[in-house]
C-alpha cells in the first residue's frame, strides 16, 4: 500500500484529489492537512511515500514546509502558478498539477510517478528544493524548526548569520536557530543594503551594528548591539565600508 497525504488549504482542492484517487486502490490517503504546520507534523508521523502539496498556503508556503523535513517525500505539486513559473519544476522532473486540473491530467502525473517509483527513477525532492527560486515572502522571513515547533523569524529581527557545516546559524533575541541552507543562499536572498557578508562565515544585519574596532595586524571586528563580536575579513571590511559609505 502506498501512503499519501494531501496538504492544501482549499477544501475543494483536497476533495478533488481524493475523488481522483478512487481510481488507484493501492494508494491510501492517511491524512488531509490545511497548512504547512499540519503538513510537517503529518509527514513526521506517517512517513508518506507521496504528498500532494499546494504551494501558496497560509502561515508558510509549500516550499518552506518541505525545507523543514530532513528527508522530504516524493511530491506532486498542486498550484495556481502560471505555466511560465512552473518551468523550474519541469527542469527537475518534478511533476505538478496546475489548478484547475482535470482527472486526465491528474492520472497522467500519478502514472508518471508510479513508473518512476517502479524503476527507482523518482526525482529527488531535496535537490529541487535546494535549487528552486524563493517566493517573494521569503525575502522578509526565515522559517525554522526547533524541536516540534515551527518558528517564523522576520528578517529584521535577525542579528547575524554564521556558517556551520551544511547549516547556517541564525542569531536572534530568542537565541540561535539552525537552517539547512548556505551563506551564499542568504546573501543572494536578503537585501544587500541591510545584510552584509563581512566574512566567509558571517553576515550581519547593519541595523545591529554599533561600531567597528581595529585589532592587531590590520584586522577588524564588528560590534553588535547584542554584544556579539564579529570578525571581518579584509574583503568583508572593504564591503562593509562601501555599504556604509565610509
Amino acid at each position: 500500500m502506498i501512503k499519501a497525504l494531501i496538504i492544501d488549504d482549499e477544501p475543494l482542492a483536497r476533495s478533488l484529489v481524493k475523488e481522483y484517487l478512487k481510481s488507484f486502490a493501492d494508494i491510501a490517503v492517511l491524512e488531509e492537512c490545511n497548512d504547512g504546520f499540519e503538513g510537517v507534523k503529518a509527514i513526521v508521523q506517517h512517513q508518506p511515500d507521496l504528498i500532494f502539496l499546494d504551494i501558496q498556503m497560509p502561515k508558510i508556503n509549500g516550499f518552506e514546509m518541505l525545507e523543514l523535513i530532513e528527508t522530504p517525500p516524493a511530491v506532486i505539486f498542486t498550484t495556481a502558478f502560471d505555466e511560465f513559473a512552473m518551468k523550474a519544476f519541469e527542469a527537475h522532473a518534478v511533476d505538478y498539477l496546475l489548478k484547475p486540473f482535470s482527472k486526465e491530467r491528474f492520472e497522467k502525473a500519478l502514472h508518471k510517478w508510479l513508473v518512476q517509483r517502479t524503476t527507482n527513477q523518482t526525482p529527488a525532492t531535496q535537490n529541487f528544493i535546494e535549487k528552486r527560486n524563493p517566493q517573494p515572502e521569503e525575502n522578509n522571513r526565515v522559517v525554522v524548526k526547533k524541536g516540534s515547533n515551527i518558528i517564523i523569524i522576520p528578517v529584521n529581527q535577525i542579528y547575524y548569520f554564521e556558517a556551520y557545516d551544511d547549516y547556517v546559524k541564525i542569531y536572534t533575541k530568542e537565541g540561535m536557530h539552525l537552517k539547512k541552507k548556505t551563506m551564499s543562499y542568504f546573501e543572494g536572498l536578503l537585501d544587500a543594503a541591510q545584510f552584509v557578508r563581512v566574512h566567509r562565515s558571517y553576515m550581519i544585519n547593519l541595523q545591529e551594528l554599533t561600531r567597528i574596532e581595529p585589532m592587531e595586524k590590520d584586522n577588524h571586528i564588528a560590534l553588535l548591539k547584542s554584544g556579539a563580536q564579529i570578525p571581518l575579513s579584509q574583503s568583508g571590511f572593504t564591503r562593509l565600508k562601501s555599504v556604509l559609505g565610509i
